[in-house]
């Protein structure tokens, strides 16, 4: 069946999507966009929402094998941001109008992490008389404590599965308890009994990975029901156990930022009224990633706004882009950049997903 013809139907099989991710020529994939960009115009608009992304902590219990910041790296330099300097990163976000803002770290599960959270949460929310939409991104933690995080004023959080392939996620994560594949599809169970809009994601091109994995990634994310997607493709760190075994055996930047975008579109025309971030790794491996994730279907940006002197230290990949910018910086350069391929930047709202709402009625 032609690619056009895929595009026309209503419901997608998981052949469809398998034709549509092994898409091989440039005039079948600015199909691919353009019918992705529809499809997004149709939910959410030609509408961008800003998530002020603090890394607030490169602390962390876990040693996959991908990560910059995995425990057995001597080399970083930890850090845990303050109180009051995260305090006046939210400050910022709100009084620059983003609307929402992400809280991302190292994994920890100790109660002093807990109960830090948590204070954080509440002085946020009392700050901004909960005016600030705000996602977690740190890590698997109890049902108890993803429920305290709730009651204290986070409304999403973002858990990513990093690949479905159960035996791919056992070859990039150590084999032990902190690291379990069944742990973390638990964890997202979790976190909708918590009342979470819940994200997720994977890490697209990791050596060994199919293009069949990815088209059930895809399906996973709607049999999951997931509100939220946040994904990009895999980008190698010299200091982690994968950066030394695939240096050299790697998809091109070009063929992993093609994947990353056909991913973006493909979940778009497939899912419809999600949340989907164009990530800082597109843009980590094309100066214009960011950009050309929104023109295929993605419709969340997360700018950072962690504090610049830390912001060295909270490198998860090499080539991460903009750590010398400061929060004002980043925000002048994204607002033209947008501005040039004709998004709307929708200040002042949370942006939340519509697809938590239509399954909340």
């Amino acid at each position: 069946m032609k690619i056009l013809d895929i595009l026309k139907k209503e419901e997608l099989t998981k052949e469809d999507l398998l034709a549509l991710m092994k898409i091989d020529n440039q005039e079948d994939l600015q199909l691919l966009f353009k019918k992705a960009y529809e499809t997004k115009l149709k939910y959410i608009g030609n509408n961008v929402y800003y998530r002020g992304l603090v890394e607030f902590s490169n602390i962390c219990i876990k040693n996959c094998k991908y990560c910059g910041i995995r425990k057995e790296n001597s080399h970083v330099e930890r850090f845990l941001m303050s109180e009051e300097d995260i305090l006046q990163s939210a400050k910022w976000i709100y009084e620059n109008d983003y609307g929402s803002m992400a809280l991302q770290s190292g994994e920890r599960t100790d109660k002093e992490f807990v109960d830090f959270v948590e204070k954080i949460l509440k002085k946020i929310q009392k700050m901004t008389n909960n005016g600030l939409g705000i996602t977690l991104s740190v890590g698997e933690q109890t049902y108890e404590t993803y429920k305290r995080w709730r009651e204290a004023g986070a409304t999403r959080y973002l858990l990513r599965i990093e690949t479905t392939n159960r035996d791919l996620f056992e070859k990039i994560h150590p084999k032990d308890e902190t690291h379990n594949f069944d742990k973390r599809l638990q964890a997202l169970k979790e976190l909708r009994r918590a009342g979470y809009q819940v994200g997720t994601g994977v890490m697209i091109g990791i050596p060994g990975q199919t293009e069949e994995d990815l088209v059930n990634d895809i399906i996973f994310f709607k049999e999951n029901d997931i509100d939220m997607i946040g994904m990009g493709p895999y980008i190698l760190h010299d200091e982690t156990p994968m950066g030394q075994e695939f240096k050299n055996n790697i998809l091109s930047k070009e063929k992993r930022v093609e994947l990353g975008l056909k991913m973006i579109a493909i979940c778009r025309i497939y899912l419809k009224d999600i949340n989907i971030a164009a990530t800082t790794a597109l843009q980590g491996l094309d100066p214009e990633g960011r950009e050309k994730g929104l023109l295929a279907g993605a419709n969340i940006i997360m700018p950072s706004a962690t504090k610049t002197s830390e912001r060295v230290k909270y490198q998860l990949y090499n080539g991460k882009p903009a750590i010398n910018d400061d929060a004002e910086q980043g925000k002048k350069s994204l607002e033209k950049s947008l501005k040039n391929i004709g998004e709307n930047i929708v200040y002042g709202k949370t942006g939340d997903s519509p697809h938590f709402f239509s399954r909340k009625k």
